[in-house]
């Protein structure tokens, strides 16, 4: 079965020019997006360097030609819906319809506190993510409109443009049931968490029509006899992330065996995040794999 191959690269610890280089390579390469991570601070790396998340995917939309851009995923409670609406059109018609919206209610507590931005409460993240998500349908539909909610308000506003194709194609990912009620109801791409994909045919049903992607962490063998090395290094910079599972590591050839498996389960997207930091040459080698499954 084909499937889509998108790059995931958070935007830190490297300067613009490289990001852009990482973007044209991958779009050489074959794959078919990109996406960035949203965050006030990174996590686990406080006081390391990092670009915003929405001015970054404007910037690699404009220096790309053919690659999808967007993020895993947007925090709700740093934008107001009306506000996130309006970029989110800005860039789709800025990028000729190369814009995804991924968005979530926020995987880190503490920088919600800590940067005071919002009510940390899960329910409360939760029920404000699923307010968003009604706004923005509403201001995408390019008509007047009025909305009363819990944590939003709208009276008789209308913005306009509205998207290119009628409305952003919308990626939510988790596995929470209330999760998946607004992946059921709003979602175009529901990204599963890999350390559940054993729960994918389990969980698919209530995902409704949403298309199924996976992030996936890689590790990538260009040479068999630093393998040992390769590894042990991606293990020892990912900690925890590389375990149970969410480490994929192999060569080309290992690694088309490894997605085509996914993808035969219905999986018909990956974010794949490079142990490497995505360096060009590991992003050209792991074209065979992207054109394997294409």
């Amino acid at each position: 079965m084909a499937a889509e191959f998108h790059l995931y690269l958070p935007q830190l610890r490297l300067p613009m020019d490289e990001i852009v280089a990482r973007a044209e390579t991958a779009e050489r390469a074959g794959f078919t997006g990109m996406a960035m991570m949203d965050h006030l601070e990174p996590p686990g790396a406080p006081g390391a360097p990092m670009f915003e998340a929405v001015v970054t995917a404007a910037w690699l939309a404009a220096r790309t030609e053919r690659l999808t851009v967007g993020h895993l995923v947007l925090c709700d409670a740093f934008r107001h819906p009306a506000v996130l609406a309006k970029q989110a059109v800005t860039l789709d018609h800025a990028s000729g319809g190369r814009f995804e919206l991924g968005l979530g209610w926020g995987s880190v507590v503490a920088e919600i506190e800590a940067y005071g931005v919002g009510d940390p409460a899960a329910r409360t993240r939760v029920e404000r993510l699923a307010e968003t998500l009604e706004v923005l349908r509403l201001l995408w539909s390019g008509e007047q409109v009025s909305y009363e909610g819990k944590h939003h308000t709208l009276r008789d506003v209308c913005a306009r443009p509205a998207p290119l194709g009628g409305r952003v194609p919308v990626v939510i990912g988790g596995t929470g049931p209330r999760t998946l009620e607004l992946v059921s109801e709003y979602a175009d791409w529901w990204n599963l968490p890999v350390t559940s994909v054993g729960r994918l045919e389990e969980l698919r049903p209530k995902a409704g029509k949403a298309r199924v992607s996976v992030q996936q962490l890689v590790t990538f063998v260009g040479d068999e006899a630093a393998r040992e090395e390769t590894v042990a290094t991606a293990r020892r910079r990912y900690g925890a992330m590389a375990g149970e599972g969410g480490m994929a590591a192999g060569t080309a050839r290992e690694l088309t065996a490894h997605f085509t498996g996914l993808a035969d389960r219905g999986v018909e997207r990956f974010y794949v995040w490079f142990t490497d930091f995505a360096r060009p040459a590991t992003l050209e080698a792991f074209g065979e794999v992207v054109q394997a499954l294409a």
